[in-house]
């Protein structure tokens, strides 16, 4: 199966993010690769052909982290788009973001995911640079 260029795409590229509860925290990843390589993020990834989104959602939580969800929900889209120095859109995915809880806490860092770890919310706020993902954290812990 051939894949859609990432960057410098001729579209949108449908992505998905997961806020992992657990006992009062978030599971955050640090990325390994663009965009935003070693940034603090959700977990999550492109969807595949065939797959549905909340099925997109458990495996790249599962792939970046190990970990088996339940209460899995879809919580809100986000447009991430970003033009080079010339103007070109050089990435542009809709994510579409979901909240679920993980059914422990032992995760592995695996796949895109260079780490993985817990943080409260505060912490994790304090942590991720996007905006976005900061907004999708406290809509997520407060419902």
């Amino acid at each position: 199966m051939s894949e859609a260029r990432r960057d410098y795409p001729t579209g949108p590229i449908v992505g998905v993010g997961v806020v992992v509860r657990h006992e009062g925290r978030v599971l955050l990843i640090r990325r390994s690769k663009p965009p935003r390589a070693g940034q603090w993020s959700l977990p999550g990834g492109r969807q595949h052909l065939g797959e549905t989104v909340e099925a997109a959602a458990r495996r790249e939580v599962m792939e970046e982290t190990a970990l088996p969800l339940s209460n899995c929900r879809l919580l809100t889209t986000v447009d991430l788009i970003e033009h080079d120095a010339d103007g070109r859109v050089a990435w542009h995915y809709t994510l579409i973001d979901f909240v679920a809880d993980a059914e422990h806490d032992r995760a592995v860092a695996g796949d895109d995911a260079a780490e993985a770890a817990w943080f409260t919310l505060e912490e994790a706020v304090a942590t991720v640079n996007w905006e976005e993902t900061r907004r999708i954290l406290r809509m997520a812990m407060a419902g």
